[in-house]
């Protein structure tokens, strides 16, 4: 038997302009503006541009008008010219897409512009360059497939071994190897091509693009990739025992079974430390060394900390500070519409369509500006935490500090503060920090403070740079030197940070 029961529930959830906040929060400065020049296509209330230029005074009292009613007793407004029609819904739809039209040749007009015409960027600029508004510079340079195809066309192949070589360099990845093997590239060139190829002739053409540059290019792992560099070099007694080291003793080589190398080899230590200086000088990634990017990236910093006679200065980078406005155009449409006779069905559509993208554009304009307080409120909540690193830049200065602690401080969730900390950094005199890097865990100390991880991690690193290289210590003995020091620490956790820091364990940090 079905029973019909009533229950009240409590629940909570985002309205849709909370959703869009969010959304905005956890972007990065170099997305923002392409986030609001999407804004802008879709919804052409949404202008550029300061608001210098005089208001209406009714238009703040329209936008929160959220039930116009539609008195038909109202005539149209005298300033309004024409008369509005039935298809005055689809007129305004058209008008729209013409906009959207427009701004994009705006922005390609602009692209392909000198400075002297006022664009997309430079709108309400005084025609100066400023620092924050001159576009870096990106620098040109070939690819590392665009080098070695160049150096593929001076050899004399024929037209098989010139599509085994254009394969082969298709096969190399960004750090100048070739992990592929053999007869793959040949079951590729056979499917693909129709050539048949063997693995020998594959061989053949490989050693031939290995002579390219740079040197160790091509090569099908570490070892051979150091050998080839080494066959570049003048043949002298280091680089000689070098190339027998990594052929015959690899393996103690990558162990630092250096003891074993000597007994073997029946040489001094002196000898066998010029083969290992010779062998460390040596490019373990040859494709780095030319860009596998026509770009260079850059960081764009969220924040902009300057120190002015210790007084810490704290601005957000300009592109999060947009000037934007509601267009005057729709606002007086929406406000003809509004004083004009409402009886035909559509013009109410038109009405509730134009109130939509006033209300849109004026909820947009809202988060952007609760965006910008919420990144400063937060960054000035980090910089005032952590006020002695700001100061000197000293690792070790730096506190314990957890998104919770933030939280606290400037009186929101523990999830805004994660999606500011998550994808924002500032610039500081001593460079470029993500935020997530001022939050660390604490280590309790014999003095009963806690000390920073990063604090403990800074002193581990010196403790291993001061280090005798012969005789690198283990991590028990790392463990016990920072206990000495008051720092209450296990050995796995001096394991653990180590691994984070990339430092090798004892017995890869040797050095004769």
């Amino acid at each position: 038997m079905q029973r019909l029961d009533l229950k009240q529930l409590l629940s909570q959830k985002l309205s849709p302009q909370q959703i869009q906040f969010i959304k905005l929060l956890q972007i990065p400065t170099a997305e923002l503006e392409a986030r609001i020049k999407e804004e802008m296509e879709v919804n052409p209330a949404l202008e550029e541009g300061d608001e210098d230029e005089p208001e209406r005074s009714d238009d703040e009292d329209l936008l929160n008008d959220e039930d116009a009613d539609f008195d038909e007793n109202e005539g149209l407004d005298d300033d309004f010219e024409g008369e509005i029609t039935s298809d005055a819904t689809d007129d305004l739809r058209q008008e729209e897409e013409v906009r959207a039209e427009e701004n994009n040749d705006l922005d390609l007009a602009d692209y392909l512009q000198d400075d002297d015409i006022a664009g997309y960027k430079m709108q309400g600029d005084t025609g100066g360059d400023t620092e924050e508004d001159r576009e870096m510079p990106i620098v040109g340079s070939s690819t590392l497939t665009d080098a070695l195809i160049d150096q593929l066309g001076f050899l004399n192949l024929d037209e098989k071994q010139q599509a085994i070589g254009m394969q082969l360099i298709g096969s190399i990845d960004a750090d100048g190897y070739i992990r592929r093997d053999l007869s793959s590239i040949s079951n590729d060139l056979a499917f693909s091509q129709n050539i048949e190829a063997s693995e020998d002739e594959i061989e053949e053409v490989l050693h031939l693009i290995q002579s390219f540059d740079p040197p160790g290019i091509a090569a099908r792992d570490l070892q051979e990739c150091l050998l080839l560099q080494l066959e570049r070099r003048d043949q002298d007694d280091a680089t000689v025992l070098a190339e027998k080291i990594l052929s015959d003793f690899y393996e103690e080589f990558t162990k630092k079974h250096y003891s074993k190398i000597e007994n073997k080899l029946g040489i001094e230590e002196d000898d066998l430390k010029e083969a290992i200086n010779a062998i460390v000088k040596l490019n373990p990634k040859p494709g780095g060394s030319v860009a596998s990017s026509g770009r260079a990236q850059y960081v764009i910093p969220d924040f902009i900390l300057t120190n002015d006679n210790g007084n810490l200065n704290l601005s957000l980078n300009s592109r999060n500070a947009p000037d934007l406005r509601i267009s005057r155009s729709y606002a007086e449409m929406f406000d003809a519409y509004e004083k004009s006779a409402k009886t035909d069905k559509k013009l109410k559509e038109t009405v509730t369509f134009v109130k939509q993208k006033l209300d849109a554009a004026k909820w947009f304009i809202d988060a952007i500006k609760q965006r910008q307080n919420t990144l400063l409120r937060t960054m000035e909540a980090i910089i005032k935490y952590q006020r002695e690193f700001f100061m000197e830049g000293d690792e070790s200065k730096l506190r314990p500090m957890i998104l919770k602690d933030i939280a606290e401080e400037i009186s929101m969730d523990i999830s805004t503060v994660s999606r500011v900390a998550n994808s924002k950094s500032i610039q500081t005199e001593f460079g470029i920090y993500p935020l997530k890097y001022f939050f660390s865990e604490g280590i309790a100390t014999d003095s009963g403070e806690d000390a920073s991880s990063r604090e403990v991690k800074h002193i581990l690193k010196e403790i291993i740079d001061k280090e005798n290289k012969k005789k690198p210590l283990s991590d028990e003995k790392i463990e016990q030197m920072l206990n000495e020091k008051g720092y209450n620490i296990a050995r796995r956790t001096v394991a653990k940070y180590r691994e984070q820091l990339n430092i090798p364990v004892a017995r890869l940090r040797k050095e004769l």
